[in-house]
């Protein structure tokens, strides 16, 4: 029997993944929580198999419970769940060791056969995202123009940025000018999303991901092979 711990903050969604998966005859759900501070407790109380963890969890957002849950319990594997797949939260799913990664609308049978998948060893990612995560444009962003577009991002008018990272106005126009050439964006708010959609920038607030849109639309997740 493959025990399995839900974390999910919306109550609905949370719900109809244990009844999904309480159904299938070789799963048993064993805990669910709906706070990011409760991942990593209640695996080391439950000791799961696998633990399906939603990547904007309230308090600990979803990849750092994950991160932590791999240092504390690596017998425990983690899946990250999204509203919203995109090349770049893959990355930094796999970066905080996730083994699968799944669209929280995939089919339940789909989401069964993760799980199994999962705790047989493999990775489970839709190998077409895989794909556009390892095909992502490099960064050309130095650490100064980052922190720049991130003072841009937050909506700061040109003299805040000045004052913000002590630079002067005319020195913060001529970073965003380099921006946005090396970029190919016309306008802040471009560099902005397409800066966030590379996984360049990254939102402090891991539940603002879903702010963050996959350019060629995001594709179903399916099972992908061994790796």
């Amino acid at each position: 029997m493959i025990s399995v711990l839900i974390a999910e903050d919306m109550h609905l969604i949370r719900g109809a993944m244990v009844a999904l998966l309480s159904a299938e005859h070789d799963i048993k759900v064993v805990d669910e929580v709906g706070h990011g501070d409760d991942v990593v407790p209640s695996c080391l109380v439950h000791r799961p198999d696998l633990a399906l963890v939603d990547i904007g969890l309230p308090g600990t957002d979803g990849l750092s419970a994950t991160a932590e849950l791999r240092r504390r319990l690596p017998s425990c594997k983690a899946v990250i769940l999204t509203g919203l797949a995109t090349p770049a939260a893959l990355r930094r799913a796999l970066d905080a060791g996730a083994r699968g990664f799944v669209v929280k609308d995939t089919p339940a049978g789909q989401l069964a056969e993760c799980v199994r998948r999962v705790v047989a060893g493999e990775r489970v990612i839709d190998p077409e995202l895989a794909v556009a995560a390892l095909n992502a444009r490099q960064n050309p962003l130095t650490t100064r123009e980052l922190e720049v577009l991130k003072a841009a991002a937050e909506g700061a008018p040109v003299r805040e940025i000045a004052d913000r990272l002590f630079l002067s106005g005319g020195t913060v126009r001529n970073y965003l000018s380099r921006i946005l050439a090396k970029i190919g964006a016309r306008t802040r708010v471009e560099a902005v999303t397409i800066a966030r959609e590379a996984g360049w920038l990254w939102p402090d607030d891991v539940r603002e991901i879903g702010l963050i849109r996959y350019r060629d639309g995001g594709p179903a997740l399916r099972p992908s092979e061994r790796g």
